[in-house]
């Protein structure tokens, strides 16, 4: 049986890089109705203003929801509002610097792509989850070097002694019609931006998702 996770298993939003936090906060509810267990709020085109006055609209309903809110790339927000945790690529923040600098209960998640050694060292470093991908063509970020599924089975084993177990998140090109495969491969989250946010049914096409992790 795998160990507890802190960060949680299941469908993993990640938003589209929408300006209107009503839309986003519309969005956010219909898939934490079918089932979404975290939202990855993704920004890169906004002021910090901007960013910042999302974020405040949005962390209040995520609360409401009990989605956990991870803020993508500014740390320094994510601990003036007080996330629940912040995702940091390569390009990003030095991990181990943001991980003396993140309280304790706040989630620190890295992305991977299909780098082994990465992997190693930012669960060196204390992290909550390591990603990977992208695991399959990703309209978000189309230059995106493909991953293969062996690195989902790769990971497992490098987090199965650890506790807490940090997670294995898949994304990429990830749809409810091709997620069978990357949670079978090892994937315990699969983080989502278009397959979940640009359908035509939110909540349905969570759900759907929902139904293809063990229900025990």
């Amino acid at each position: 049986m795998k160990q507890a996770l802190r960060f949680p298993s299941g469908l993993y939003g990640v938003t589209p890089d929408w300006h209107d936090a009503d839309r986003l906060e519309q969005a956010i509810r219909q898939a934490a109705a079918g089932g979404m267990t975290a939202v990855q709020l993704r920004l890169k085109e906004v002021t910090p203003t901007q960013r910042r006055a999302i974020a405040q609209h949005l962390l209040p309903v995520c609360r409401d929801l009990q989605v956990p809110l991870i803020m993508n790339d500014d740390w320094q927000l994510a601990i003036e509002l007080g996330a629940d945790g912040v995702h940091l690529g390569k390009d990003d923040a030095d991990p181990a610097q943001v991980r003396s600098q993140l309280p304790p209960s706040m989630l620190l998640g890295v992305s991977c792509y299909s780098d082994l050694d990465r992997a190693r060292q930012m669960l060196a470093v204390g992290v909550d989850y390591i990603a990977f991908g992208a695991m399959f063509s990703s309209g978000t970020k189309p230059q995106a070097s493909r991953a293969q599924l062996t690195i989902l089975t790769q990971a497992q084993a490098l987090v199965k002694s650890m506790a807490p177990r940090p997670a294995v998140v898949a994304i990429g090109g990830i749809t409810a019609d091709n997620a069978a495969s990357v949670l079978a491969a090892g994937a315990d989250s699969l983080a989502v931006v278009g397959g979940l946010f640009i359908t035509d049914d939110i909540t349905n096409t969570a759900h759907r998702f929902n139904t293809l992790w063990p229900t025990v």
